[in-house]
């Protein structure tokens, strides 16, 4: 057994089994669809190599994705001992932790995931799950059409022209990892036609603005890259503050100036996608799970190829990006502790989650995302950017943090669609906050 395996193992400081347990038999409660179809070459792996030496077979144990959270977290609070292994997510760990066992990760690992993986299954310093799967943001921008731009003079004088006429100073195009949120602000008011009827694309980006916890998430860079957080050094909500300001007005000045479409205010992650699948828009914020197929010639034909990838725009904080993680972790009331931590020792190798990545999945493991560059064009650049812009929000492992997206969510959606004004959005979003803070 590997140094890796003991350590782990002994982190779990796994009691003796129940005599009713089934020795030599585990199962992972999971959910449905390309994550579980990858997990299965995982633990096809562990059963056919590790297992066998451990005496140890796991298997997995679906629920429906509608409404899977919300079963997950009813049987473990009944105390089920149907499953001894469960997936976690960064902003439901605090629902879950009161019946998760703590798991130790030793150095080895460390070294190997992306430190803000781990911190993201981390509640009140203990780790609750072995990350297995990794989201973060990307710029999404035609290559064809910015590279004109940075090259065509014509389109620069133009350019420059929107940038005075609309936000009132001279401003030059750039490459967009060099991008600031007025960068992007004027790149989307230049391909948009409202602005410029030349435009080769009718709206500069698509926006996802729907009442949504994960447009939330998305929007949030805005926030972060701007100084800002959920909360303050005193743990009250900080929601009301410059940064937010200064966020929310980012896609405020984008949706009143006809720059993204119109329904963007009911937008979310599919409707976005194929508005720049179908080439309506030159940029888009969306999450790293789309481009492999908006670079697919088959199901992209318009785009494929000529999508580029740059981290979202930087505020006074520089670049950032809101990452969460799924996880594996281990059920309380779990009657199989021991066999259970050998299957979560053997999710913690590199050997593991080499198998994840090949199967499509997407781990926090920066030397195995480079190593799929040929296959996955884009997996080098989530490790890279997970590594150098990925945060977790103050809260956002606590569990109150799905009740804080909720209310960010119906707040900051009402404003984007001319409901409330900024004042009292963020003043509603912020006693919101303290109110499901406090629970």
């Amino acid at each position: 057994m590997t140094m890796l395996r003991k350590t782990l193992l002994a982190g779990l400081a796994l009691p003796f089994l129940s005599s009713a347990a089934m020795a030599g038999e585990v199962t992972l409660l999971f959910w449905p669809g390309p994550e579980s179809e990858a997990m299965q070459k995982v633990l096809d792996a562990y059963n056919a190599g590790p297992g066998q030496a451990d005496g140890v077979t796991v298997k997995q144990l679906l629920f429906s994705r509608q409404g899977y959270f919300e079963k997950e977290q009813a049987d473990l609070a009944a105390g089920s001992s149907e499953f001894d292994l469960a997936l976690v997510t960064t902003y439901t760990l605090g629902r879950y932790a009161p019946y998760l066992d703590p798991i130790d990760v030793p150095a080895e690992a460390k070294a190997a995931f992306a430190p803000v993986a781990l911190q993201s299954l981390t509640l009140d310093g203990k780790l609750y799950g072995v990350p297995t799967d990794i989201s973060v943001h990307f710029l999404y921008y035609r290559k064809d059409l910015v590279d004109r731009l940075l090259s065509d003079p014509e389109w620069q004088k133009r350019y420059a022209a929107i940038a005075q006429e609309k936000l009132g100073r001279e401003m030059q195009p750039k490459a967009p990892d060099d991008w600031s949120w007025d960068d992007w602000i004027a790149a989307a008011l230049f391909f948009s036609a409202a602005d410029n009827p030349d435009s080769p694309t009718r709206f500069g980006t698509v926006l996802q603005m729907k009442n949504l916890i994960f447009n939330v998430m998305l929007w949030q860079a805005t926030l972060v890259s701007n100084g800002g957080d959920w909360l303050g050094a005193d743990g009250k909500p900080a929601i009301d503050g410059p940064a937010a300001r200064t966020g929310l007005q980012v896609y405020k000045t984008l949706i009143d100036a006809k720059a993204t479409p119109p329904g963007s205010i009911s937008y979310e992650y599919p409707e976005a996608n194929a508005a720049f699948q179908a080439g309506q828009a030159a940029t888009m914020l969306q999450w790293n799970a789309a481009f492999n197929e908006l670079n697919d010639p088959a199901k992209s034909p318009t785009v494929a190829g000529k999508v580029g990838l740059a981290p979202l725009p930087a505020g006074s904080a520089g670049h950032k990006s809101h990452v969460h993680s799924l996880g594996i972790g281990l059920n309380t009331a779990s009657k199989n502790k021991a066999d259970a931590g050998k299957v979560l020792a053997w999710l913690a190798t590199k050997d593991a989650m080499t198998v994840y990545a090949q199967a499509g999945g997407t781990p926090p493991v920066p030397e195995i995302l480079k190593a799929m560059a040929a296959a996955r064009p884009e997996f080098p650049l989530v490790g890279d950017f997970v590594d150098r812009y990925g945060f977790v929000v103050t809260g956002g492992t606590a569990a109150y943090a799905v009740p804080v997206y909720e209310v960010l969510a119906e707040k900051f959606s009402a404003f984007w669609a001319g409901q409330l004004d900024l004042d009292t959005a963020l003043k509603q979003a912020a006693e919101g906050m303290a109110e499901r803070i406090k629970g």
